[in-house]
């Protein structure tokens, strides 16, 4: 089975998380964390910083490793690593190639439909804010 490489960020803001529904392809219409595939040459956390500014327009500061989720989906196998990350001073989000977004607090995490890999990081958030 062919393995993806991708990065996700997972950007706060307060006690606010960042989701993003995906407009797009098998997965159209499930909450994801927004990011994509590391190009050859790219460290995750350049990937990452790319990637936002592409599908965002906005610059992020890329923290420290949240978790890596390995996933197998029907077609593919997929190696996301997710990392903190901040808004750069005077940065908006712009939405270019998702059909929606949502700030959740903590409390609110469960009330969108992920995708499967993205409920394993939704359980890492959960573990490293302590529910």
């Amino acid at each position: 089975m062919k393995t993806i490489n991708v990065v996700a960020a997972v950007i706060k803001n307060g006690d606010k998380i960042f989701a993003t529904q995906r407009g797009y392809g098998d997965q159209k219409d499930g909450w994801e964390f927004p990011g994509g595939k590391i190009e050859e040459g790219e460290t995750p956390k350049e990937a990452l910083a790319r990637e936002i500014m592409e599908e965002l327009e906005a610059g992020i500061t890329v923290g420290d490793h949240l978790v890596t989720v390995e996933h197998d989906y029907p077609a593919f196998h997929l190696h996301m690593q997710c990392f903190w990350a901040t808004l750069n001073e005077g940065a908006h989000l712009k939405l270019l190639e998702h059909e929606a977004s949502k700030w959740l607090s903590f409390d609110e995490l469960d009330s969108v439909d992920w995708l499967p890999a993205d409920i394993k990081v939704v359980n890492a958030l959960k573990e490293s804010l302590g529910g």
